[in-house]
């Protein structure tokens, strides 16, 4: 997790302190180095101060929201950022995704799951060539041809549903929330329309997913959105 021997700083707040220690524990034997703080305020300097190449996040700080701190940071810096969460806080999850965080974990959380999240969001945020193509367990997107096969068949999509996987597809691995896909594969004026996304959703789930898989490529987030995976 370090480029020429230097290990990838990581911006770490939360303001209950074995949060923090742990979260400083778990990174450190993962690779990191870890920017502690315990307030907005003290995130927002300590990121300016220390340029860390991601930041973990508690939605719920002392001194202000999450959502307000991942709404600064996204004026000057586009280094990925997840937050913690709390079960059942699903408006606030929406509304911090919305503001440009790039994931959640909700508390509490597995040291395995933390560092495969981080490690998936900074692997998104690195240059890759525009329109590649994506493999994934026997499916295969060209997004530049706008071309779909699954075990080397051809996937006949309409034009919606190909907008739509071509986006999940260019984030793959990164949460995306109801009304994000709505406003970019459909416009401004479907913010709302979730029956429409849920219906795109399972007619493109039944062309290019196996019988079998239930869902594996298009995950569900409950109450928040959909990722596309390209790992079982």
């Amino acid at each position: 997790m370090s480029v020429a021997n230097h290990p990838q700083r990581v911006l770490v707040c939360d303001d209950e302190p074995h949060v923090l220690r742990a979260l400083k524990v778990i990174l450190r034997d993962a690779g990191f180095e870890a920017i502690p703080a315990d307030t907005a305020a003290q995130a927002l300097q300590l990121a300016r101060l220390g340029r860390p190449e991601a930041a973990i996040l508690d939605l719920v700080l002392p001194d202000g929201d999450g959502v307000d701190v991942c709404r600064a940071l996204r004026e000057w810096t586009q280094m990925p950022i997840l937050l913690l969460s709390a079960l059942g806080d699903e408006d606030r999850k929406v509304r911090a995704l919305e503001a440009g965080a790039d994931d959640y974990i909700t508390k509490p959380f597995s040291p395995r799951e933390l560092v495969a999240r981080l490690g998936a969001a900074l692997r998104r945020a690195a240059p890759e060539p525009d329109d590649p193509v994506v493999r994934a367990d026997g499916l295969e997107v060209d997004l530049a041809a706008r071309a779909v096969r699954r075990d080397g068949e051809p996937v006949h999509l309409t034009p919606t549903e190909f907008d739509l996987l071509r986006v999940l597809v260019r984030n793959r691995g990164r949460l995306l929330t109801h009304r994000a896909l709505l406003r970019e594969v459909w416009g401004p004026g479907y913010g709302d329309d979730l029956a429409t996304l849920r219906t795109t959703v399972a007619r493109l789930r039944r062309k290019i997913e196996r019988e079998h898989d239930g869902g594996r490529h298009i995950r569900t987030e409950a109450g928040v959105g959909y990722r596309f995976v390209t790992e079982s």
